[in-house]
């Protein structure tokens, strides 16, 4: 197929197309190379791609609805996989336009691409995130997602509700994934396994925040991508079955939600003790207060993603971790 995937240089993005590539698929990448973490690490990840058959890269923005046209006109994608946004909970804090620029300006121009481009099916990167105030464990994509506490859950769940208005209107296959917190080779340098690791590598103390109490359902990056790739090989179809609607993940229209993680959560403590094994060193911990839009514990219920695509993520923390530390050692020569 032709696979069009926004954020191509991104974690997940240059994961990806890598796994596309490897199957036949041509894939067009597309991405700002934003300077929200190093850029540096946006374009080693493309130089893994880009001398590959069946790989071309525009250097774009969503924002730029001129420049995205002519990738889809250019590239005739039969299926798109969204995963260029603004990221970053905290972030949203300090720089809020970014995110109504990329996630919902940058967004609509997706779709309205996808729908005049008459694509196949779009999936798009939701987020864990979205559940918010959500107590209830583990979280069920049967669950309402109504009390945001970041703009940037705000904008994916924002996300969700305009792909299902083009469902509804215009029959355009739509697929949310909401992932779980992402770990592995080539990481976001922002997100925390990361920065475990920098200050684990170097011998600097951990800020543990919440006191240490937080649980997150860490997902290896391969897992991620598995689950990627069968939902893209599933478009959804339109059903004539009212009870659908019961259901902010289902509808008559060919739309669909899913949560993408491990059902595994593991505390914070327990994924430091392991990144400290795999460095052979222990560092001073500080335990400090919960930071504003966090959320204490996520959990993901994953039978919707394993009833329709015969698949859940299966990596164990330690197996996942021990990769992820290998290539941090081999990429920053520590």
């Amino acid at each position: 197929m032709r696979v069009l995937v926004t954020g191509a240089a991104g974690f997940i993005g240059a994961h990806l197309a890598r796994r596309l590539i490897e199957r036949g698929d041509e894939v067009l990448g597309y991405d700002d190379l934003n300077p929200y973490y190093d850029p540096q690490l946006k374009r080693d990840r493309l130089e893994k791609l880009v001398p590959a058959d069946g790989f071309r890269f525009v250097h774009a923005r969503l924002e730029d609805r001129d420049a995205l046209d002519r990738a889809f006109a250019d590239f005739r994608p039969q299926r798109v996989v969204n995963l260029a946004a603004q990221a970053g909970v905290r972030y949203s804090l300090e720089n809020p336009r970014a995110y109504v620029d990329s996630n919902l300006v940058g967004f609509i121009n997706v779709l309205e691409a996808c729908r005049a481009s008459a694509v196949e099916h779009l999936v798009y990167a939701s987020s864990s995130s979205v559940y918010g105030a959500n107590r209830e464990l583990p979280f069920s994509v049967e669950h309402p997602v109504d009390h945001p506490v970041s703009l940037y859950a705000a904008t994916k769940k924002a996300n969700e509700l305009m792909a299902h208005t083009y469902s509804h209107l215009y029959a355009l296959p739509t697929t949310g994934l909401r992932f779980f917190t992402v770990y592995g080779p080539w990481g976001r340098p922002d997100m925390s396994p990361f920065l475990f690791a920098k200050r684990i590598a170097a011998g600097e103390p951990i800020d543990v925040f919440n006191h240490g109490r937080h649980s997150r359902d860490f997902t290896y990056i391969d897992d991620i991508v598995e689950g990627v790739v069968r939902t893209l090989d599933r478009p959804p179809t339109a059903q004539d079955d009212p009870a659908l609607l019961a259901s902010p993940a289902t509808s008559t229209a060919p739309y669909r939600v899913y949560n993408i993680g491990s059902h595994r959560p593991v505390e914070l403590l327990r994924y430091i003790e392991v990144l400290e094994e795999c460095f052979g060193r222990r560092v001073q911990r500080r335990l400090l207060p919960m930071q504003p839009g966090d959320v204490p514990d996520t959990y993901a219920d994953v039978e919707a993603l394993r009833r329709d695509t015969s698949y859940a993520p299966s990596t164990p923390v330690e197996e996942g971790v021990a990769k992820f530390v290998g290539w941090y050692r081999d990429y920053y020569g520590v």
